[in-house]
């Protein structure tokens, strides 16, 4: 999968615009609930020898927020990385040219939504 193709998924499915708070990191995209501050993603392009990869030049990455165990089972997998720069137990990053399938990044990007999106409070009687 693309940058390209996941903005305009993350767009079409979520109604989400990227936003780009950093002027020193131009390529990282937060992604962001429309209701409320909860990021569900995050995309950065990092260079390949910040995550200890083989090869010059940067790679783009994603970053979701998913259930702890489905973390660990996941960084056994060529593509997924322990989370760069965030709590480790939770997220995760995952390499977008790394070779899990479109439809498998999509589904990450998708239990990460739900698991970041504002519970909504229940009215006290």
């Amino acid at each position: 999968m693309t940058r390209e193709t996941l903005l305009r998924y993350v767009l079409e499915t979520y109604g989400t615009e990227p936003e780009y708070p950093w002027m020193d990191a131009p390529g990282y995209a937060v992604l962001r609930h429309s209701l409320g501050t909860k990021w569900y993603g995050l995309v950065m392009d990092l260079p390949r020898r910040t995550l200890r990869l083989p090869g010059a030049g940067s790679v783009d990455v994603l970053n979701v927020k998913l259930d702890p165990a489905l973390v660990l089972i996941l960084q056994e997998q060529p593509g997924c990385l322990p989370a760069w720069h965030m709590n480790k137990k939770h997220w995760i990053t995952v390499l977008l040219d790394g070779g899990l399938p479109d439809e498998e990044i999509k589904s990450l990007v998708g239990m990460s939504y739900e698991l970041t999106k504002k519970k909504m409070k229940k009215n006290k009687p």
